[in-house]
């Protein structure tokens, strides 16, 4: 046991070296935004999706470029538009002859939805049907055309986009598809400093090289590595009655909630939370989840989650507030003696 324990801390603290020298790399390109590759970074190390949310020009498609680059993976970016079919995404069957026998057989053509990162830009671009393709490949890593099932190759992540001001021509996303994404992640304007490194940079006309940090095979090392980051009851608890908190008809839920929350999130944020908490903790060096990582990430988590109502609307209450609400009204839990 002792040696496992050594071993798990031996791998940590070198997954948390090569997160600093990929935060460094990510920085020839990307100024600034480091909330956003860590938040990124975070999801990717947990299996999970995240969508970034933020106005045109910010360089969301530039950092998930970056991020698949610097981690030796297959890249294909989805541009979603109201045209959209879903065989575009996953791909379709096509009448295929043979040069010597004549036959003709159906041959499966790949869609772009087979590669390890896919960028889904623009996703409130297009209807529902095709967002829904998108599905079956987030949650199950898997891809049905007719009657025959393709598994997609590990790892695999969404990374979406969404314009947040713009909603002429786009479709609010359903709720059960936000809910697939681990993390709705903010992308602000950069500071006054960024902004002029980011104005001097991008003027040179020159291309920054990125060196590769992370294989594919460390990748999927580093996963499992994060799902063994101890986690204790104590936070756990602290993460559900958050969680629970977030739901107007609950004991648990503050008065401002129960007033301007229609409804509040599932167990799979509590999970998110969790999961989330283990890679904030490990990309640290830490073998342990502390309750402050679970506030760190119960933004991105739960934004998306909560179903304000038109009384917090009227007050200008957005649900980035509300879940500030929960973290200031949720105390931890009470320790309990052996």
């Amino acid at each position: 046991m002792a040696n496992r324990n050594g071993e798990i801390e031996h791998q940590v603290k070198d997954f948390a070296r090569k997160c600093d020298l990929m935060m460094t790399e990510l920085g020839k390109a990307i100024i600034g935004q480091k909330r956003v590759l860590r938040e990124t970074l975070a999801a990717v190390c947990c299996r999970a999706h995240c969508l970034l949310v933020g106005v045109p020009g910010l360089a969301k498609t530039a950092m998930v470029r970056a991020m698949s680059q610097i981690m030796t993976l297959s890249f294909k970016r989805i541009q979603f538009t109201p045209d959209l079919m879903p065989s575009d995404i996953t791909g379709t069957n096509v009448m295929q002859e043979d040069e010597h026998s004549h036959k003709r057989s159906f041959q499966f053509l790949r869609g772009p939805i087979f590669a390890n990162i896919i960028l889904a830009d623009e996703i409130n671009r297009t209807p529902p049907k095709t967002q829904a393709a998108l599905l079956e490949a987030m949650q199950e890593k898997q891809v049905t055309v007719g009657d025959q099932t393709y598994t997609l190759e590990k790892p695999f992540f969404v990374i979406a986009t969404q314009n947040p001001i713009e909603q002429e021509g786009t479709y609010p996303l359903p709720e059960a598809q936000l809910d697939r994404f681990m993390f709705n992640i903010f992308v602000d304007y950069p500071l006054p400093e960024e902004e002029e490194e980011i104005v001097r940079f991008t003027t040179l006309g020159s291309y920054t090289e990125l060196q590769p940090v992370f294989s594919r095979d460390e990748i999927l090392r580093m996963q499992e590595v994060v799902a063994e980051i101890a986690v204790s009851d104590y936070v756990i608890k602290y993460a559900t009655s958050i969680v629970r908190a977030s739901r107007p008809k609950d004991e648990l839920a503050p008065k401002q909630i129960k007033e301007m929350v229609d409804w509040g999130a599932g167990p799979r944020a509590g999970q998110s939370l969790v999961m989330g908490a283990r890679a904030m903790a490990a990309m640290d060096g830490r073998l342990n989840v502390d309750p402050q990582d679970i506030r760190d990430i119960a933004i991105p988590v739960m934004r998306h989650r909560i179903g304000a109502n038109f009384q917090a609307e009227a007050e200008g209450v957005d649900n980035v507030e509300l879940v500030r609400i929960l973290l200031h009204e949720v105390p931890e839990p009470r320790m309990t003696s052996r």
